[in-house]
């Protein structure tokens, strides 16, 4: 097994964050501060430009737990973790303990992603895995009080765990992604797949036996939503509440394809140039993107990793904003948990060079403009 770059990987780590506090020193100073003002920076406004959307909420619950029926939508163990690290300290320590959180785990995710990667096309691909994972354009979300970055840790620390065929360990592992993001439970469907492939070189006699048991862990994950479920009951009379106040923030079951459809017809309807206008394309960019490498996905990756990325596609496609101007909201950043598509996108981009280098100039670009946008308080993702 090669030695893992931790000298390369923090590197990249610390200079992106760097990046990122220098974008918002700049749209702080520049954008809400008074016209030629002289007043200094006030550093506790400056962490608070960070606190928007589901960052504020997750902080909010951390601090004064599940208030109303809506907050269910927001899985547990992030918001746990934040009371858990700013508890002993004031109030204003619960954004900074998230903040924390999430880019420590980023930092995880990197550590563990090159590994996967590693197999896959050498250390070229991993780390370009890494460096496009930390410049795509929503990758502010990782710096942010957001739980990406930690579902990204424990998703690829279950396929860590089971290629080193660690199977309670990934069983564990998928559990408390599952009380991070409801998606977790999709992550039962790639450890059987792995549990199924492992099974062949085995003795005939021992294989089913042995198949079974290296299954049996696999029965942690849907714990972990059983787990919310009943908390939901206790706290607010239903199970299923996580599921049902979704259409309080927008979202409704609907056929795969009815997001992109609506989508397409805001693009044209809007008026020209209009801010809605130009977000919808960014959301239909993307999705079109992580389809496109979905299919290339399959042929480059192991059915596990495919598998994975096709059902969370799906899962994200069914529940569209179908009854909002913004029909794929939140596709932009939903993205970013889907790790092997930017294992299939180094890989392509270790074969066309040029890809490799539309990706540096346009990636970062895109990364400041968004951070901006987000910093400022304007919708984007």
């Amino acid at each position: 097994m090669k030695r893992l770059p931790i000298r390369d990987i923090l590197w990249l780590f610390l200079m992106t964050r760097l990046l990122l506090l220098v974008i918002t020193y700049i749209a702080y100073i520049l954008l809400t501060a008074p016209k030629y003002s002289t007043t200094g920076v006030d550093v506790q406004a400056l962490l608070s430009a960070w606190n928007h959307w589901d960052a504020a909420n997750y902080v909010r619950i951390a601090q004064f737990g599940y208030q109303t029926r809506y907050d269910t939508a927001f899985f547990p163990l992030f918001p746990v973790m934040i009371r858990v690290l700013a508890f002993p300290f004031s109030g204003g320590a619960y954004l900074l303990a998230g903040t924390l959180i999430s880019n420590a785990a980023l930092l995880g995710t990197l550590c563990i992603l090159y590994q996967l990667a590693l197999d896959f096309g050498g250390e070229e691909v991993a780390r370009r895995t890494l460096l496009y994972l930390c410049i795509f354009p929503t990758a502010f979300f990782f710096f942010a009080a957001y739980n990406e970055s930690l579902f990204l840790l424990l998703s690829s620390g279950v396929f860590l765990a089971l290629r080193r065929q660690h199977w309670w360990l990934a069983g564990l592992l998928g559990l408390l992604a599952t009380l991070t993001r409801s998606a977790g439970i999709i992550l039962v469907a790639p450890y059987l797949c792995e549990v199924w492939v492992s099974r062949h070189g085995l003795p005939t006699p021992a294989t089913w036996l042995s198949t079974i048991r290296r299954a049996l862990p696999v029965l942690l994950v849907p714990i972990g939503l059983l787990l919310y479920s009943l908390y939901c009951w206790h706290i607010v009379g239903s199970p299923l509440a996580f599921a049902t106040v979704q259409s309080h923030w927008g979202r409704a079951l609907a056929w795969p394809w009815e997001g992109l459809i609506k989508d397409i017809g805001e693009i044209f309807w809007l008026p020209f140039g209009s801010f809605y206008q130009v977000h919808d394309l960014l959301d239909l960019s993307a999705t079109i993107g992580f389809l496109t490498l979905t299919v290339f996905a399959w042929r480059r990756l192991r059915a596990s990793y495919a598998l994975w990325t096709t059902l969370l596609v799906l899962y994200v496609l069914l529940s569209p904003g179908i009854t909002t101007i913004d029909p794929l909201v939140s596709n932009q950043r939903f993205i970013l948990e889907m790790f092997p598509l930017f294992i299939t996108l180094a890989i392509l981009g270790s074969e066309y060079p040029r890809l490799h280098q539309s990706i540096l100039l346009i990636f970062p670009v895109l990364l400041a403009t968004l951070s901006i946008l987000f910093l400022i308080g304007k919708w984007m993702v």
